[in-house]
C-alpha cells in the first residue's frame, strides 16, 4: 500500500483515521496484541495493512496498521495509548514545541514521558532522549539537537519543551530484551512460593555481572535492614564491591549508628534481642552524637565509628542520599530534608545504574523507581508482597518481586556471591 494513500473508512462509519507502524520484537514480546486490545478497548477499530513476521528468534517482525475512530479526540486517546507500546505514525512529523513561560511548569499539552527508551523527532531526523525517567517532560535544545527528561520543579523559562505526541516514539524494553540477560524467574511480578534459593541465585547472577562489568550496583535500603540483624550482611555486599550507590532514610543510618555505640536498634538488643535499660533513647542519643560532630563522615574520621554500613560506605568512597520524611528524629546531619534537593542528588547518581535491589522500604523503592528508567533490571524484596504489588502499580513494571524476610535473603545473596556462609 503506498505511504501516502487513505484506506477506505470500515463499514461501521469511522472516518478519521491514521496509519501506524510496529517494528521488532513484537511478537513474542506480546507488544502487538496489547496493541490491538488498547485499540478496541478505547473505542477504535484497526486494518491489518502489512505484516512481516520474523522466522528467526532473532528476527524482528513488522506490522502496518490504520487505526480508525469515530471523533478526533477519541482518535488521539488511542494513538496515545499505543505509543508507549512503540507504534508509531507512518506520516512522520517533527515533534511540536513550546517555550516554557513559568518556571517550574509546564506549557499544557506537554508530552508525559515514561520510564522507556524514547526518541523525538527534529529537523526531520530522530534523536535519542537522555536521563530517561518517568513522569517528566522533554526539553529540546534545537542549537545542540540534543533532548532530555525534565522534572517539573527543575524546569526554567526558555526551554522548549514538547507538545503532544506527534513526533515521539517509545521502545519497549520487551521490543530488545536480551534473553541471555534477562532474569529466569520474570514470568511473575512477586514471587512468593517459588524456590528462594534458585531465585537468589539468580539476583547473585545479575549482581556479579554488574559488579565485574561496566554497570553499577544501587541498594535501596529501610531500616528492617538494622532490626532483623543483617547489618553486617549488607556492610559485607558494600565492603566487596556489590553496592555502587546506597538510597535510604534517616532510620537506617541512625539505627546502623546506633548499633555501633549501643548494640542496639531501636533499643533491642542485637546481642540477646530484647529490651535495654533507657534503650528507647539510644537512636536520639546516636543522632545528637552525630549533629554535635557535625556529619557521619567527620565520625568516621574522629575514629568514633569504626563499623556498620554508613562507616562501610565512607570508608569505600561509596557515595549515598540519605532522603529525609516529616517523622524523622532529629534528624543526621547527612540527611537532606528538602524532598526536592534530595531527587536532584538522586538523579545525579542514577546514570550508569543497570542493577537496582530495593531491601524492606515501601516509599523509598517507589521514590526510586519512579526515577529509573525501565532497562534497569530491579529487584524489590519485602515481607509484604503489599510493597512490591505497588511498585509495579507506580510503573515500575521491570522490577521482580521476592516476598521474604530480610535477613534470610542477604544471608543466602552474600553465600551466593562467595561471603561468609
Amino acid at each position: 500500500m503506498n505511504a501516502n494513500a487513505q484506506p477506505t473508512p470500515p463499514k461501521s462509519g469511522h472516518s478519521i483515521c491514521e496509519d501506524v507502524e510496529l517494528s521488532g520484537h513484537i511478537i513474542d514480546s506480546l507488544l502487538l496484541p496489547k496493541v490491538l486490545d488498547e485499540i478496541t478497548s478505547l473505542g477504535g477499530e484497526y486494518q491489518s495493512q502489512e505484516i512481516r513476521i520474523g522466522h528467526n528468534r532473532n528476527d524482528p517482525s513488522y506490522v502496518r496498521l490504520t487505526v480508525t475512530a469515530p471523533t478526533l479526540p477519541c482518535l488521539e486517546t488511542i494513538l496515545t495509548a499505543i505509543g508507549q507500546h512503540g507504534a508509531v505514525p507512518v506520516q512522520h512529523h517533527d515533534c511540536r514545541l513550546e517555550v516554557v513561560d513559568i518556571e517550574g511548569a509546564f506549557p499544557e499539552g506537554f508530552y508525559a514521558t515514561t520510564n522507556e527508551r524514547t526518541e523525538v523527532r527534529l529537523n526531520n531526523a530522530w534523536i535519542p532522549v537522555e536521563l530517561q525517567e518517568m513522569d517528566c517532560a522533554i526539553s529540546v535544545d534545537r542549537v545542540t539537537r540534543k533532548a532530555r527528561c525534565v522534572a517539573m520543579a527543575d524546569v526554567k523559562q526558555g526551554e522548549f519543551i514538547v507538545v503532544g505526541r506527534l513526533g515521539t516514539r517509545v521502545f519497549p524494553v520487551g521490543r530488545d530484551v536480551d534473553q541471555r540477560h534477562s532474569f529466569g524467574f520474570m514470568n511473575s511480578t512477586v514471587s512468593s512460593e517459588k524456590p528462594k534459593n534458585v531465585t537468589v541465585r539468580e539476583i547473585a547472577e545479575q549482581m556479579r555481572r554488574a559488579a565485574h562489568g561496566t554497570g553499577k550496583i544501587l541498594v535501596v535500603a529501610g531500616p528492617a535492614v538494622v532490626h532483623t540483624g543483617s547489618r553486617e550482611l549488607l556492610s559485607w555486599l558494600i565492603r566487596d564491591g556489590f553496592v555502587n550507590v546506597l538510597f535510604a532514610g534517616n532510620a537506617l543510618a541512625a539505627h546502623d549508628i546506633e548499633q555501633s555505640f549501643f548494640g542496639t536498634s531501636l533499643g533491642i538488643s542485637m546481642e540477646h534481642g530484647g529490651s535495654t535499660e533507657e534503650g528507647h533513647e539510644h537512636h536520639l542519643r546516636t543522632i545528637n552524637r552525630i549533629r554535635r560532630l557535625g556529619s557521619i563522615r567527620k565520625a568516621v574520621d574522629d575514629g568514633l565509628l569504626t563499623q556498620g554500613i554508613m562507616y562501610e560506605c565512607i570508608h569505600n568512597n561509596v557515595p549515598y542520599v540519605l532522603a529525609g520524611s516529616i517523622r524523622d528524629d532529629g534528624p543526621l546531619p547527612d540527611v537532606i530534608t528538602d524532598t526536592l534537593v534530595a531527587q536532584t542528588k538522586m538523579r545525579e547518581l542514577v546514570p550508569g545504574v543497570t542493577f537496582c535491589l530495593m531491601i524492606a522500604t515501601t516509599l523509598h523503592s517507589i521514590a526510586v523507581g519512579n526515577l529509573l528508567p525501565a532497562t534497569v533490571k530491579t529487584v524489590c524484596v519485602d515481607i509484604n508482597p503489599a510493597t512490591v504489588t505497588k511498585l509495579a502499580d507506580r510503573g515500575t513494571f521491570q522490577s521482580v518481586g521476592l516476598v521474604t524476610d530480610v535477613e534470610p535473603f542477604l544471608r543466602v545473596l552474600v553465600r551466593e556471591l562467595g561471603g561468609p556462609a
